[in-house]
């Protein structure tokens, strides 16, 4: 295991999991929201990878997985992005 030990372990609640479970699978689902869902179910089996190891097997970069990392473990399990900067949807 490369880089070193995670310093926020989330633990992520059953119907968390079920729904990573249900996008991982899906075919129409944007392709960030399944890389998300894959990176909760690596998390889950195994909450002491590094965040570059993480990043690898998920297609991440190692930031991204750190900040979702570090959101989850402050208790928001949601997988769709926060509304915020830039050019909205009309």
């Amino acid at each position: 295991m490369r880089g070193p030990f995670p310093s926020y372990p989330a633990e992520f609640p059953p119907t968390c999991l079920a729904q990573a479970e249900k996008l991982a699978w899906q075919r129409t689902v944007p392709y960030q929201l399944r890389q998300r869902a894959a990176l909760v179910l690596l998390l889950s089996h195994q909450p002491l990878v590094s965040n570059r190891e993480a990043a690898q097997r998920v297609q991440r970069h190692p930031r991204s997985v750190r900040r979702w990392r570090h959101r989850w473990a402050t208790g928001d399990f949601a997988l769709d992005d926060k509304p915020g900067r830039g050019r909205k949807a009309n």
